[in-house]
């Protein structure tokens, strides 16, 4: 029972920082409809400048428990940087187009920003040398939890509620949700469609990069980590429903808890596992679990 449950409480910690990447790609392309591979290299890019940061922190002599803040700074500030560069630059010139042209570039934006990786941090693995274990551990119904994965999964809960509450209870929240439904609507009625790609990029690029610096502090990580991201979050979206909130949650959850069992039984099998499980939910209900859901 112990067992099981560890797996379980791994799963969902996997899941809690892949839901951050897949709420992105849903949040993007419910708005822009760009199905955007290069999330998973703002999880890896969010993962680098963790370490950076991390470092630098406890180097400069400052609380090590306190690390986390900084943390999630850096996260965010990267994402607010980097989004609105990324759209301005490169993604407003395939609004429209056909879904080749899309993949091609955000699948381009992947491998530049894996060759920028490799550039400034090298290929070899980076770690921050186990800095999430100054928290402890806890037991929880038996089961030896490490406190700083506790702590990721309430983040990723408590973005899943702002996340919410901006869709459904803002002005902001509403205009993305009517200008994904009918953009010529909304353009008709005089909103900015500009700036509310840019905001709509930016969260998405921003929800990556968060993602990316929290995991980093239990994990490792390397230049191509982003691609097995990429991966993963296709998963989900196709699990969960391609434009659905809620769909990349479940979906995530899914996936999280797959590949922590897969793992922990048969690791050598833990990506078929998976794609087994997308076939399925494609030959049972091809638009996903939650298809058809908006934004």
């Amino acid at each position: 029972m112990e067992s099981i449950l560890n797996i379980l409480f791994s799963g969902v910690f996997h899941a809690s920082t892949l839901f951050l990447v897949a709420a992105g790609l849903q949040v993007v392309f419910g708005v822009q409809k760009v199905f955007n591979l290069a999330c998973g290299s703002f999880y890896a890019l969010g993962a680098y400048v963790g370490i950076v940061v991390v470092k630098s922190f406890v180097a400069g002599g400052f609380p090590t428990p306190l690390f986390i803040v900084p943390l999630i700074g850096a996260g965010l500030l990267l994402g607010f940087i980097i989004g609105p560069i990324v759209e301005r630059g490169l993604i407003k010139f395939v609004y429209g187009r056909d879904e080749t042209f899309q993949l091609l570039l955000t699948f381009a934006i992947v491998m530049m920003i894996e060759d920028v990786i490799k550039f400034i941090w090298g290929t070899s693995p980076q770690t921050t040398g186990g800095i999430d274990l100054i928290y402890g551990r806890l037991n929880l119904f038996g089961a030896t939890v490490p406190v700083y994965n506790l702590i990721v999964i309430l983040c990723s809960l408590i973005i899943a509620a702002l996340i919410g509450y901006i869709l459904l209870s803002t002005k902001f929240g509403r205009i993305i949700r009517a200008t994904a439904e009918k953009k010529e609507m909304g353009e008709a009625l005089g909103i900015n469609m500009k700036m509310v790609y840019i905001k709509v990029f930016t969260l998405g690029t921003v929800l990556g990069t968060l993602g990316g610096a929290l995991v980093i502090p239990a994990t490792a990580v390397v230049s191509e980590m982003g691609v097995e991201l990429i991966v993963l979050a296709f998963a989900v979206v196709v699990i969960g429903g391609l434009g659905s909130m809620k769909g990349a949650f479940i979906g995530a959850l899914a996936v999280g808890v797959l590949k922590s069992i897969a793992i922990s039984t048969f690791p050598e099998l833990e990506m078929l596992t998976i794609y087994i499980i997308v076939i399925a939910v494609l030959m049972i209900k091809p638009q996903g679990l939650f298809g058809g859901g908006k934004v």
